[in-house]
């Protein structure tokens, strides 16, 4: 449609507790833009605590792979999971020299709306560390609370198919329900029905930072 609000930035991060959390709150989104922007895919912990989860980290950079990003584009972290309160200090750092590194122009963080103690660290820290940036952010439907999504961002179907892709990358968790591409579709679905469009990826605004450029 030709009465789309167009985005512009030259570098765009999403960051996200563990693997999967960004592919499924992001997926479609990251492909959808990874051809036009730079972007940085930074995910906190990479569970290898858990002996149920060694082959995860090889599932994530095969996912992002599926979604168009390189391995120097994915960054995996070590904090650990379920512990992310107890370390927000070095959290904030963390995001901090990401801040320094990468100098984004847009960052993705959890929604305010996610229960889990992890994601809800994240969301906090990354509002105190990208002070000045424009913070949205993503559902993961299992972990979060009454999100509604206010900006509402179109994708493609190609963009559809290619999450769902990425998401059957994930060996380990294809027992789980949010990893059904009959859930995914419809959650893509919903979001254009939203805002008129076939295929929409949901986020809240927590913080849009930008000017107004009239047309003459």
């Amino acid at each position: 449609m030709d009465n789309n609000l167009f985005l512009h930035g030259k570098k765009v991060i999403f960051i996200g507790a563990h693997p999967d959390d960004i592919e499924l709150g992001c997926g479609a989104l990251i492909a959808n833009i990874q051809s036009k922007t730079d972007v940085h895919c930074v995910t906190l912990s990479d569970n290898q605590k858990n002996p149920l989860l060694t082959n995860l980290v090889e599932e994530h950079y095969n996912s992002m792979s599926i979604l168009g990003l390189k391995r120097e584009q994915v960054i995996l972290g070590q904090f650990e999971t379920r512990r992310f309160p107890e370390q927000r200090q070095d959290i904030l750092e963390f995001m901090l020299a990401l801040r320094k590194d990468l100098q984004p122009d847009m960052v993705f963080v959890h929604t305010a709306a996610d229960l889990h103690q992890d994601h809800g660290t994240i969301t906090q820290e990354a509002l105190r560390a990208f002070r000045g940036i424009s913070v949205f952010g993503y559902d993961v439907i299992r972990s979060s609370h009454g999100f509604f999504p206010t900006f509402l961002l179109e994708v493609q179907s190609e963009d559809v198919e290619k999450k769902i892709q990425s998401l059957a990358a994930y060996k380990t968790y294809q027992d789980k329900y949010y990893f059904s591409p009959e859930l995914t579709r419809s959650i893509l679905i919903r979001n254009g029905a939203i805002c008129e469009r076939p295929f929409a990826e949901g986020f809240d605004m927590m913080r849009l930072v930008g000017a107004f450029q009239g047309i003459k």
